[in-house]
């Protein structure tokens, strides 16, 4: 038996050319956005982190402190998310048997999971307000006395 070689054959050739066309190799497998995605949601979950944050104004007061922290509504812990703001009675009513809280100048309705229900310690209105890529959400509703 020979190698080709001591036959008068040539040697066997290795070929390095990466310009073969697609027509040889098959068709490129598409580029998925997969990196545009995941950009996209780093992004977004970026821009709540940000808005999630501890301003302290009840640093002083530990007990008032503490009962902050803990609140929460039905959509989870109040102070985990967002800031709670303290709200004019001019800018949160009824409306329908439900509240209503008017943000940035638009009035947006509460989900009923939104409502905390504990007696408020502090008095005054308070929401809870995230504004993440879908828009305007409340995370937390806590509802004053109207004086």
């Amino acid at each position: 038996m020979s190698n080709g070689i001591e036959a008068g054959g040539q040697a066997p050739q290795v070929h390095h050319d990466n310009s073969i066309s697609s027509d040889v190799r098959g068709a490129r497998p598409p580029r998925t956005s997969l990196p545009i995605v995941g950009a996209a949601l780093l992004l977004a979950t970026a821009s709540q982190i940000v808005q999630a944050r501890d301003r302290g104004q009840y640093a002083a007061n530990p007990e008032m402190k503490a009962w902050f922290d803990t609140l929460a509504s039905r959509k989870g812990p109040c102070c985990s998310d967002a800031d709670g703001s303290a709200v004019s009675d001019v800018d949160w009513e009824t409306h329908g048997g439900r509240y209503r809280v008017r943000i940035e100048g638009e009035w947006v309705d509460v989900p009923d999971e939104a409502v905390i229900t504990e007696p408020n310690r502090i008095g005054r209105t308070m929401v809870w307000p995230i504004r993440g890529y879908l828009g305007l959400t409340i995370r937390c509703f806590m509802p004053g006395s109207m004086t």
